[in-house]
């Protein structure tokens, strides 16, 4: 693994980390001035798109407002050059309590070490009672 590759996988940990962190500097640290950001849902075929820190930072801090329990347990990391790849389950309560536990996936682009696209794939599973959700978690 080349050096570059080896700054590039620690900046994906330390994205997630920022992400599970809820920690908005630690997130845009990891990103270039002019990130893309597409959601993964949204009206337009890739989702929602949001460019530049302020939008991208907004972004995520409505996630973590709007579920503050949110988390990505990231299941895995590659780099392949100057893209990336991070699986992970995303698990959160929504605002009338039911939950959301599914399997998604972000591919990157970098410049550098920075991350400057980010495109989110997420499974598309109906919400859970809360209990429900909480059952299949402790049965992992």
């Amino acid at each position: 693994m080349s050096d570059l590759d080896a700054l590039r996988l620690a900046r994906l940990e330390q994205l997630f980390a920022a992400f599970n962190r809820h920690d908005g500097d630690g997130v845009m640290a990891c990103m270039t001035d002019d990130i893309v950001f597409d959601a993964a849902a949204g009206p337009e075929m890739f989702g929602r798109r949001m460019t530049g820190t302020a939008d991208v930072r907004a972004a995520f801090v409505r996630t973590w407002t709007d579920m503050p329990d949110v988390s990505w347990q990231c299941t895995r990391h590659a780099v392949f050059g100057d893209r990336g790849l991070s699986e992970w389950i995303f698990r959160a309560t929504t605002k009338d309590g039911s939950g959301i536990e599914a399997e998604g996936c972000d591919l990157f682009v970098f410049r550098g070490d920075r991350i400057r696209t980010k495109s989110a794939f997420r499974k598309d599973r109906p919400l859970q009672p809360a209990m429900a959700a909480s059952k299949e978690t402790i049965a992992r």
